[in-house]
């Protein structure tokens, strides 16, 4: 069987020509981040405008970090999300009640064991493991460990964490994730992204894809 291609989800994005660029180069997802203390923070009105302005088939993924229930639902009334990713502390029920997909971020830096964390979240529809932790909630543009990562595991997977365009085919190969989230590593500076450095990250994925 022949192996599934990675996908590539461009997280943090804050602007249109920033949208357009990722879609253009390839990305399969766009991530908002709706967490006040992040650079890469959007507001609801702006995460509708570029929302809405993607072609067919590129999901729409919005991150938050224990934000309040009603919080995570007045964005839900704004913005037209196709996933939910939660970075913080959220706990199960809350992660399930909105209606949507979600993924769990794993804090691989934080110590725990990853399956144990995992079976506590029965409902997701994957997790992003992650290099944050310890204080810590994302965009560090720090990798973990990836031999922590246990081997045939039955949850779908995504490995963020420090990637770029240098070390993608690499974590690819080694993880071979479903598929992978990059922020930091394809921006100019925090919040503003790279065109030249997104087409790299995703020729880079597709070039471990075609040949290994």
């Amino acid at each position: 069987m022949a192996t599934p291609r990675t996908r590539v989800k461009i997280c943090g994005i804050t602007r249109m020509e920033d949208a357009l660029a990722a879609c253009e180069a390839g990305a399969d997802a766009l991530g908002f981040v709706f967490y006040a203390r992040s650079p890469r923070a959007v507001t609801p009105e702006a995460a509708r405008q570029m929302a809405l302005a993607l072609p067919p088939f590129v999901s729409r993924v919005g991150l938050f970090v224990d934000a309040a229930p009603e919080t995570v639902a007045a964005v839900l009334d704004v913005v037209p999300l196709d996933l939910l990713q939660f970075h913080g502390d959220e706990c199960p029920a809350d992660c399930a009640s909105f209606g949507r997909p979600y993924l769990k971020a794993v804090p691989m830096a934080a110590g725990l064991n990853p399956v144990a964390y995992m079976d506590t979240y029965p409902h997701a529809a994957g997790f992003l493991l992650d290099s944050h932790g310890n204080g810590k909630t994302g965009g560090t543009g720090q990798t973990f460990d990836w031999d922590r990562i246990p081997r045939d595991l039955r949850h779908c997977l995504v490995l963020a964490g420090g990637l770029n365009p240098d070390n993608v085919a690499e974590a690819v190969r080694r993880v071979r994730p479903w598929a992978v989230d990059v922020s930091s590593g394809v921006e100019a500076r925090p919040g503003i992204k790279d065109p030249a450095r997104m087409q790299a990250f995703v020729n880079e994925v597709k070039r471990v894809d075609c040949n290994g």
